[in-house]
């Protein structure tokens, strides 16, 4: 059952490289449009008004996306004071109640994300005349990358040799208290 958890952990850090990756080139994007905003209001006067909005759709996709990320290496928010000294036993099942609780809530995320995203076809964007329903499936989208990390993480936690030893802190977090 290791072999399980280590391949569900390969999978989740496999995934996670392609997401970092996008996001890191959704920022890339956003950055220069910021600047090119920036530049065309305040020392070339040129009409372009679609600035504003990609930003914001940049934005939203970019942070929605990087959600998984926070999974796949547990940067999540978590109790650790409580978690860190239960005995191990306990820890390992908290951790997947942990995994479960937030694929319940991810998952509801992405079933009525998908609904706000239908209807956004009906509305259009103002700037460029597009159906919202584009950028609105960010929200489908991150929720259901949300569920594959959880969905590996919570493979991981249950088949681990160990217990997780915390929750919410990386371990690179982790590395450097138990070093100091």
């Amino acid at each position: 059952m290791a072999n399980l958890s280590a391949k569900a952990k390969s999978m989740s850090l496999k995934v996670n490289w392609l997401v970092e990756r996008v996001c890191v080139a959704l920022l890339v994007v956003l950055v220069l449009d910021v600047w090119l905003g920036v530049l065309v209001r305040y020392v070339i006067p040129l009409p372009l008004t679609f600035t504003e909005e990609l930003a914001r759709y940049l934005m939203i996709w970019m942070a929605l996306l990087a959600v998984s990320s926070g999974i796949a290496y547990r940067e999540h928010i978590g109790v650790e004071f409580v978690f860190g000294r239960l005995p191990a036993p306990v820890r390992r099942w908290l951790a997947v109640a942990f995994d479960v609780i937030a694929f319940a809530f991810f998952f509801a995320l992405f079933w009525y994300g998908l609904g706000f995203a239908a209807k956004g076809f009906s509305r259009f964007t103002m700037i460029y005349g597009i159906p919202k329903g584009y950028p609105f499936m960010g929200v489908p989208l991150a929720a259901a990358m949300a569920c594959a990390q959880l969905a590996l993480t919570g493979i991981h936690d249950f088949f681990a040799k160990e217990a997780p030893a915390s929750t919410g802190v990386s371990e690179a977090t982790m590395a450097l208290r138990e070093n100091n």
